[in-house]
């Protein structure tokens, strides 16, 4: 690929324009967004030895345990992680095929999209489950029956609006809300949102911040995280290539992030790495 070819594939013109635009903005619009260019990585690249390479896909937050999840691919399992990437608890998932993303509902609700299947799995999660059947959960079709790997790979939990934020991956990709399900069926009420303005080639991954009302856009081909304001539009951005914001080495298909309750950033690489972005002292809150 030629450098011009590689600049229009990661959309490094529209970068170069929107961090031109961030150096106009104001003090009091930085104080009300996560403002990520404020962030730095304290914790770079942690292997997790005990994950299968190649396997690992999403990443949310729970609050009430204040760990992390993430899901296992081709031997499917819901894996519990401490804030510094340890393994606390693995749990065996049945009757999926290919999990692409996972979030912490609504209580103890949780939910995982199937890529392949184009489906979501909603359960209750408690400290007591040991294993999960998706056959026996509510199970949603997406639509999108034509659309292969290419389909929803990213889910969050909009707590201000009770929503779902479901992230198509590419081809195209698209960005969609849905009311929480409540039962199995065809999605019900599912609308799409502009993000014509979000210079990203594909969505991996997303994460709703209750502080801000905002959420972060995740990519893995363009390699950078975006935060998106409540009306969608991208407020601030980081690369995650080698050099910037801390980072010796790039992050290398970055799959999941999340956001804790301290506004932390968490991020999860499918070669089983791990990673921590934390707001640098001094910065705006």
């Amino acid at each position: 690929m030629s450098f011009a070819s590689a600049g229009l594939y990661q959309r490094w013109d529209e970068r170069a324009l929107f961090w031109l635009s961030e150096l106009q903005t104001p003090v009091e619009v930085q104080a009300k967004s996560i403002w990520l260019p404020s962030y730095r990585v304290t914790l770079a690249g942690k292997e997790i030895p005990e994950l299968k390479k190649g396997e690992i896909s999403g990443l949310t937050y729970r609050p009430s345990s204040n760990t992390l999840f993430t899901i296992l691919g081709k031997h499917t399992e819901l894996v519990e992680l401490s804030l510094t990437g340890d393994v606390l608890r693995r749990i065996p998932v049945t009757g999926l095929k290919n999990p692409e993303g996972v979030e912490v509902l609504s209580g103890n609700l949780m939910g995982i999209i199937d890529e392949r299947q184009r489906t979501l799995t909603i359960f209750s999660l408690t400290d007591a489950t040991t294993e999960v059947d998706a056959r026996k959960q509510i199970q949603v079709d997406l639509g999108f029956p034509n659309a292969g790997n290419k389909g929803f790979e990213g889910l969050g939990w909009d707590s201000h609006h009770h929503r779902l934020l479901l992230a198509k991956e590419r081809d195209p990709r698209g960005f969609f809300t849905m009311p929480l399900p409540d039962k199995s069926g065809p999605a019900e009420g599912m609308k799409e949102l502009n993000i014509d303005d979000v210079f990203v080639r594909d969505i991996s991954s997303v994460s709703f911040d209750p502080h801000t009302g905002h959420t972060l856009m995740l990519s893995d081909e363009s390699r950078v995280l975006v935060e998106l304001d409540a009306d969608s539009k991208p407020r601030s951005f980081i690369s995650l290539a080698s050099g910037f914001n801390g980072l010796g080495w790039g992050i290398k298909q970055p799959e999941g992030v999340a956001i804790g309750a301290d506004g932390s950033i968490y991020v999860i690489s499918e070669p089983n790495l791990f990673y921590v972005l934390s707001k640098s002292e001094g910065e705006v809150d």
